[in-house]
């Protein structure tokens, strides 16, 4: 069997989003890589960080896995730091499941930022406005959403569980970088792909 990546996420769109993500980079690297991204398992932040509830959360994405496989976390930091918050929430997760290679990123503010860093590559899609143009400092934004919908042109409004996968799927990778964190989940990725290809050869 190929080697499965397991993802916790927070967010209802970040389910079929970040698989969708993960298979870009998977291609980009090579088409034909046996590597299989399941549906994440979504646990909202708030009560992701409760208690001992995102250890218990690690530990079932390990089971999920299985042994050749990898996990992967990735959570919007709000107005948490991600650079603080990472590498703790990393500690936390070798800690229960040493023996499985594990990647957390938080994306700075939230997902959708990296829509922003690449807002040009979005022109005229999902009802965006023909002239879109990414903001100066797009983590600097609270609230990529509401930035979004009110870049929207065809009368709706941003939505999390139709727009962010089809975003996921067009948005340019390389603008994208303009965004820390996004360059943060590509080396990470990238990181744990080849690590996972590694223990399977």
């Amino acid at each position: 069997m190929p080697p499965r990546i397991t993802c916790i996420v927070e967010g209802h769109g970040e389910v079929e989003a970040l698989p969708i993500l993960i298979r870009r980079f998977t291609e980009k690297v090579d088409p034909t890589l046996p590597i299989h991204v399941g549906k994440p398992l979504r646990v909202p932040k708030s009560k992701l960080l409760r208690g001992d509830e995102f250890e218990r959360t690690i530990e079932l994405a390990g089971r999920f896995a299985g042994a050749e496989g990898g996990i992967f976390v990735l959570i919007d930091s709000d107005d948490d730091c991600p650079k603080e918050w990472g590498p703790r929430l990393l500690e936390r997760a070798h800690r229960k499941r040493s023996n499985q290679p594990i990647s957390v990123v938080l994306a700075k503010q939230e997902f959708e930022a990296w829509f922003l860093a690449s807002a040009e590559s979005l022109r005229g899609k999902r009802g965006l406005a023909d002239d879109l143009a990414a903001p100066g400092d797009p983590e600097a934004i609270r609230g990529a959403k509401e930035w979004l919908s009110a870049q929207k042109r065809d009368g709706s409004r941003y939505s999390e569980t139709v727009d962010q996968p089809a975003l996921a799927k067009i948005f340019d990778l390389e603008a994208a970088k303009k965004a820390a964190s996004f360059e943060k989940f590509h080396r990470e990725i990238l990181k744990l792909i080849e690590t996972l290809l590694s223990r399977s050869s």
